[in-house]
């Protein structure tokens, strides 16, 4: 009696498995019509009829892979999906002109053109140490006047500057007036070594023309300055005894003088020795005074990363002086011909600089283009776009909000990479039946899946984390769940049979039985 129980567990329960493999089999076949999954023959015959230009061939599971030619998919055990070039594919999102108008979207053109980058820096006004005149002491001497007794004060070219009496050059000057008023013959070459030795005393040609005309001691000299400007240093007294060579006054010219600005690295290299600058300071409003780029300094300020520019300014009037700060507009060399996008138009998602280009029917498709130089509202565009497109300047984030609402598959904040994860980490439900088991893999038979809008397909899964239940082997009718892992592949988060397939087998074993 009891083993007529079991045989009759064991009939009901192919029965209930084979009606449960039927019912499957119908749904896949419902799902691929359903879900418009051909084979390679009805896409290419539906392909036939289609007017529409085909750009390539990508599996929807890995839209960043493209492909010439149909067939099927190395990624999945499905045929590949044409991409049209009227933009009508899972990276761009449609929008009805209403809704469009509702938004405030605003579109411009793609165009070519000149762009002439204008870069702003601020700096500080230095002295131009290139209009710089030292004055020393040529000979020992005593100061005993002095005509400029404070440091920054400003001097003409010629002005008396000190009074200083030289010893040396009494005893130099009485031997001169001495041999001259010998009358004796060979006197000349006397006279010429007398004045040799006032001028290794530190006399100068004109002092000794003086002292020979007038016929008297010269044993003071005022010193004049040699150039005009302001004192920048001031390294005597009256009353100090100089030595031959002491620097007595440093004289710092204010009809040209320097701006050193620092320039942001990545800027630097726009900027050219002699390219025009127009400078600006808060102490003279309205006033600006123009120049050239002087130098650029080979050296990189660590802490700053900034490059300094040396800019020489006319400064006719003095109005400059150190210490000024200064706002400075350089000139850039112009780059004619490039294609040319209004700034607002480019999106910074942080990894990577996306704009929205209009297409035709209102579809709008999220492009990734490489960006150059931005000035005047107006940005370089070097990889991505073709003059003529029609690119979005308002409203292209609640167009991506759109897209996200229809599910588009390409979003402008994704990293475009093979296997991207287009479900946002979602767990994903299915039936289906094992095909084959590996160490790490299982093969598995699933229809539709309708929250990756994927249709019935043949696909390998990676094993559960805690491994696979014993009571699932191949041919069995399972349902399962799982989720896209980071490196694109899928992963079983759970696995069960179906109720009458696997644990119906089990529960029919007499106890102690092997499977």
């Amino acid at each position: 009696m009891k083993n007529q129980h079991i045989i009759l567990a064991i009939a009901v329960a192919g029965l209930v498995g084979i009606s449960g493999y039927g019912l499957y089999r119908l749904g896949i076949s419902q799902g691929m019509q359903g879900s418009g999954v051909k084979d390679a023959s009805a896409q290419a015959a539906a392909g036939a009829g289609d007017d529409r230009k085909v750009l390539y061939w990508h599996d929807p599971m890995v839209p960043a892979q493209k492909f010439d030619k149909p067939g099927k998919s190395p990624f999945m055990d499905m045929q590949l999906v044409p991409v049209y070039a009227d933009g009508a594919d899972q990276g761009a999102v449609s929008i009805s002109p209403r809704v469009q108008q509702n938004l405030g979207i605003r579109t411009a053109e793609v165009i070519r053109g000149q762009l002439v980058a204008a870069v702003a820096a601020v700096g500080s006004v230095a002295y131009d140490e290139r209009d710089l005149v030292l004055v020393q002491a040529r000979s020992n001497a005593f100061v005993e006047k002095l005509y400029v007794r404070a440091a920054l004060d400003r001097v003409n070219k010629g002005q008396a500057l000190a009074e200083l009496y030289v010893p040396e050059w009494v005893a130099a000057q009485e031997e001169f007036l001495t041999v001259k008023r010998m009358q004796a013959s060979g006197i000349d070459r006397l006279l010429d070594g007398a004045r040799q030795r006032m001028r290794l005393a530190g006399m100068t040609d004109a002092q000794i023309a003086a002292v020979e005309s007038s016929g008297k001691l010269h044993p003071r000299i005022t010193i004049n300055a040699p150039a005009g400007g302001v004192v920048a240093e001031l390294a005597v007294r009256e009353g100090m005894s100089l030595l031959a060579g002491a620097p007595m006054f440093r004289i710092n010219g204010l009809s040209r003088i320097w701006v050193n600005a620092d320039i942001p690295e990545n800027l630097a290299a726009q900027l050219r020795i002699g390219n025009a600058v127009e400078a600006r300071s808060p102490s003279l409003p309205g006033t600006v005074f123009k120049g050239k780029i002087n130098a650029i300094l080979p050296q990189v300020d660590m802490t700053t990363r900034t490059l300094r520019a040396r800019i020489e300014l006319a400064n006719p009037a003095g109005q400059l002086v150190p210490g000024m700060f200064a706002t400075l507009n350089f000139s850039t060399d112009a780059r004619p011909d490039i294609l040319l996008v209004p700034s607002e138009a480019v999106i910074q998602t942080g990894t990577r600089t996306v704009v929205m280009v209009a297409q035709s029917a209102g579809h709008f498709l999220p492009v990734e283009v490489e960006t150059g130089t931005e000035s005047n509202g107006q940005t370089e565009i070097r990889k991505g776009l073709q003059a003529g497109q029609k690119v979005v300047i308002s409203g292209q984030f609640l167009i991506d909000s759109e897209a996200s609402l229809k599910a588009t598959a390409t979003r402008m904040d994704d990293t475009p990479a093979a296997g991207a994860d287009q479900a946002g980490g979602m767990t994903h439900h299915a039936s289906g039946k094992v095909e084959k088991i590996e160490q790490e893999d299982i093969t598995l038979s699933h229809g539709p899946i309708a929250s990756l809008q994927w249709g019935a397909m043949t696909m390998a899964f990676k094993l559960p984390l805690g491994g696979l239940p014993r009571n699932v082997e191949v041919g069995d009718m399972v349902i399962f769940d799982f989720r896209q892992s980071k490196d694109g592949s899928y992963q079983l988060t759970s696995i069960s049979p179906l109720a009458g397939t696997g644990v119906a087998k089990t529960s029919a074993l007499p106890a102690g039985a092997k499977k």
